[in-house]
């Protein structure tokens, strides 16, 4: 599938977005609605399961972009109800690059007292030591994801309902996971204990929906009541709304702060901050942390606008739109030759030349992953004729892969593993490179005092390397964690 960034090899990749809804007519529109909402958040697969009492449940999964196969009348109709949940998938576990249909989300289970369907964001960082016990025990698997241990895990449950079961499953569940699941009358959503991956409850009419992110809620006009705190599970019935109880051990909260920096969408709310106006902020820390001379601030579309917005009105310095982004480009679409692989870039952006020539350009992005890209861009700006080019990151510098629902690289092709900034900065060969400090980060999203190293307020391992949960998995596999500090 084409990637929601231009730079679908130089980007961290988006989790996974989930969405639910109940009590509404149609659920399969408002979920097909939601979903394209979410779609940032996954673009290699979605499914929808919705429960009707004449007909019972039913399912489609398919490969691609929501708009593609959840807009046609006859998929619509195959997808009757009141009630349903959906998702939309990027593979962070499972057969990355291959994905399988059976892969694709949510996951439906037969149970004694009935079925249900259940879609999850976030990794199980203990899933290969669950998947080879239930194996072992008998469970027959069909995907490869990590996700559907949950679903076996609630088979094996002694409890005597589904959201017992569900919760009986979760406490054997390590990582993180917002899950939203359905029964053939209830709607339920849980977030893990510390919070890591982002969830909502919003009110449309007499219904009621759960959402990855806010912004879904508004494209299908429903009102954000509250996000789903920490270790919460809700359970919703038509006629009861929203019971809700706190199943898990407390732990302090760990919401991933790089859903601050890039993966939600900026007209979203997080923690009661919008992520625009957050991104601002990280161009504002960051102009104070890292100011130089130039004449122009232009972003890296379109993730680094708002914080290039920020550091434009923090230093005084013009923002331009230096480079122009094609809306309209997805899969390569001439026989990729080694040629036209080598203009990739330049099929996706365009330098605004009449701008940029003879100019001292800050160029503002949101991270460095592997660096081919930030590579790249520079020598588009220089070919377009910059005289100096700076680039400015609203994220510090990524060292540590992340094993809580994100595809990150493995630790040795992350470029701040090996390298230092200034290191960075020769091998970009730029005039400048400027990350922006944990501490400035965690002031750009609220925390005056910057980050308390002793209990960090959120979880930041992809920049320190400190992990909330061992990621057993990963350590079994031969993954070294950095010693712990002193």
């Amino acid at each position: 599938m084409p990637p929601a960034h231009p730079f679908d090899d130089d980007k961290l990749r988006e989790e996974c977005g989930i969405f639910g809804v109940i009590g509404v007519k149609d659920a399969a529109s408002f979920l097909a609605l939601g979903l394209h909402a979410l779609q940032h958040r996954g673009q290699e697969a979605g499914g929808i399961v919705t429960y009707d009492a004449e007909q019972g449940f039913s399912s489609v999964r398919r490969f691609g972009y929501v708009r593609d196969n959840f807009t046609s009348a006859d998929v619509m109709e195959a997808l009757p109800g009141s009630l349903g949940i959906g998702h939309v998938r990027y593979s962070t576990a499972g057969s990355k690059g291959q994905t399988a249909i059976r892969d694709v989300q949510p996951f439906f289970g037969e149970f004694s007292m009935g079925g249900a369907a259940i879609a999850h964001n976030g990794n199980i960082t203990n899933a290969n030591a669950l998947r080879r016990e239930l194996i072992e025990r008998g469970s027959i698997f069909q995907s490869s994801s990590d996700s559907e241990c949950i679903i076996h895990l609630m088979a094996r449950s002694l409890q005597r309902n589904i959201p017992e079961r569900m919760e009986d499953a979760l406490r054997r569940v390590e990582g993180a996971f917002s899950v939203v699941a359905m029964t053939r009358t209830k709607l339920i959503g849980v977030r893990d204990p510390m919070g890591v991956r982002p969830l909502v409850l919003g009110k449309i009419g007499d219904g009621w929906c759960l959402s990855s992110e806010t912004c879904a809620l508004d494209i299908i006009g429903a009102e954000f009541i509250r996000e789903i705190e920490p270790g919460e599970m809700v359970v919703i019935t038509a006629k009861d709304g929203v019971q809700s109880n706190f199943p898990f051990r407390p732990q302090p909260p760990k919401f991933c702060i790089f859903e601050h920096v890039y993966f939600s969408r900026p007209d979203s709310i997080l923690g009661g901050r919008s992520v625009y106006e957050t991104r601002e902020a990280i161009g504002r820390e960051l102009a104070k942390e890292s100011p130089v001379d130039a004449d122009l601030v232009c972003p890296v579309p379109d993730s680094g606008t708002p914080a290039a917005i920020g550091y434009s009105l923090e230093s005084g310095i013009p923002y331009a739109m230096g480079i122009i982004r094609n809306q309209y480009m997805g899969r390569t679409f001439i026989e990729p030759t080694e040629q036209i692989r080598n203009m990739g870039v330049r099929l996706k952006l365009n330098v605004n030349r009449a701008l940029i020539e003879g100019k001292r350009v800050i160029l503002v992005d949101d991270s460095v992953v592997r660096g081919t890209t930030s590579r790249k861009i520079k020598e588009m700006i220089l070919d377009a004729g910059a005289k100096e080019v700076h680039f400015r990151i609203a994220s510090p510098p990524t060292a540590w892969p992340c094993f809580y629902g994100v595809d990150t690289p493995e630790r040795e092709k992350l470029l701040a593993a090996t390298m230092n900034e200034d290191e960075m900065a020769e091998y970009l060969a730029v005039d400048s490179l400027k990350f922006i400090s944990l501490d400035g980060l965690y002031r750009a999203v609220g925390e005056s005092q910057g980050r308390n190293k002793k209990c960090p307020q959120y979880c930041d391992a992809c920049f320190s390397g400190e992990y909330p949960v061992i990621p057993a998995d990963k350590i079994e596999q031969g993954f070294k964690m950095q010693p712990a500090a002193e």
